[in-house]
């Protein structure tokens, strides 16, 4: 999946500057190392960019360009929004990070590093969407 992406994005943006690459950044949150790949940011206008291939907007989308928004914050990198373009759909989603969001992220970030320090792995939940999730060999390894 994360390859497909890399492909779309490859050959939608054909008129993107070569200067627009993919960034890795990290901070700390209590802690807990966090991590992210942003698709391209723009520094003239402080807007992250991410290229999705999906054909439907997806709230794990929105708050995947939350966490990004939310991790530069904490390197002290402006960022004013982030915009996630849609090709197949031909749309972009605008997307902004509210006080509201950073003391979700905050508190959801917590919640995962308490599952990942737990013995006992939370039972598989068979939900549709698990299908196309991209860590979806981690739960279903052992069926």
């Amino acid at each position: 999946m994360v390859a497909d992406g890399k492909l779309i994005e490859e050959g939608t943006y054909l008129q993107r500057p070569e200067r627009y690459e993919q960034i890795e950044f990290g901070s700390e949150f209590q802690g807990i190392s966090l991590a992210g790949k942003i698709d391209f940011f723009d520094t003239r206008n402080k807007i992250i960019h991410e290229t999705k291939r999906s054909n439907k907007v997806e709230q794990a989308h929105i708050w995947q360009v939350k966490f990004y928004l939310w991790l530069m914050k904490m390197n002290s990198i402006e960022a004013v929004k982030g915009i996630i373009e849609y090709p197949t759909l031909r749309r972009k989603e605008e997307v902004l990070l509210t006080e509201e969001d950073i003391l979700y992220l905050e508190k959801t970030v917590v919640e995962i590093q308490k599952l990942m320090e737990s013995e006992i792995c939370p039972p598989v939940i068979n939900a549709k969407i698990c299908k196309s999730c991209s860590y979806y060999e981690l739960c279903y390894i052992g069926e």
